[in-house]
């Protein structure tokens, strides 16, 4: 199942372009300015994915308590947005991943201090943490950064302070 996930996101991401012009208004509507302004900064199949995660969250927190709740929807849509610190293309990410896998992500802090390609896999494999940051420097609400810090780490998820039921909306609507 995450082979399947993982070959729809390397085809999906060699598409070019970003988002339906419906789904950027949106977005714009659901995301604060400093937000929204992030969010334009992704590249343009990291905000297509997000637009896609952002709209699974909706139909999975439909009737529930949670429904009609923008937090959830803004977090699902800049849960990534760490990843424009490393400027990698769709091939480079693929190699970030694998020699993350092979190294182990102890390896990325050390990596982001070098020079070059290192470097930018370093900062691709802390795409959570350096997220999270940018999050809340531009004033981004906190349940948002505290999710795209700990998205990858379950262990982190109820340090986050989101409802339990919201985080595993959250997790399974990104199925990474």
């Amino acid at each position: 199942m995450r082979l399947a996930h993982l070959t729809r996101r390397f085809f999906g991401s060699l598409r070019p372009g970003p988002p339906r012009a419906a789904d950027v208004a949106w977005v714009e509507s659901v995301l604060e300015p400093g937000e929204y302004d992030l969010w334009q900064r992704m590249p343009g199949a990291d905000r297509r994915h997000s637009v896609a995660v952002a709209r699974r969250v909706e139909r999975l927190l439909a009737g529930t308590t949670y429904a009609g709740d923008t937090r959830w929807t803004a977090t699902a849509l800049l849960h990534d947005v760490g990843k424009i610190d490393a400027g990698l293309n769709t091939f480079q990410r693929v190699g970030a991943t694998l020699a993350g896998a092979a190294a182990g992500h102890d390896m990325a802090e050390s990596w982001s201090t070098k020079r070059g390609i290192t470097r930018r896999v370093g900062l691709y494999l802390r795409h959570s943490e350096l997220g999270a940051t940018r999050i809340r420097v531009a004033g981004g609400r906190e349940e948002i950064a505290a999710w795209a810090e700990a998205h990858h780490r379950r262990e982190e998820w109820a340090s986050t302070g989101i409802p339990e039921a919201v985080t595993v909306v959250l997790h399974e609507a990104d199925d990474d």
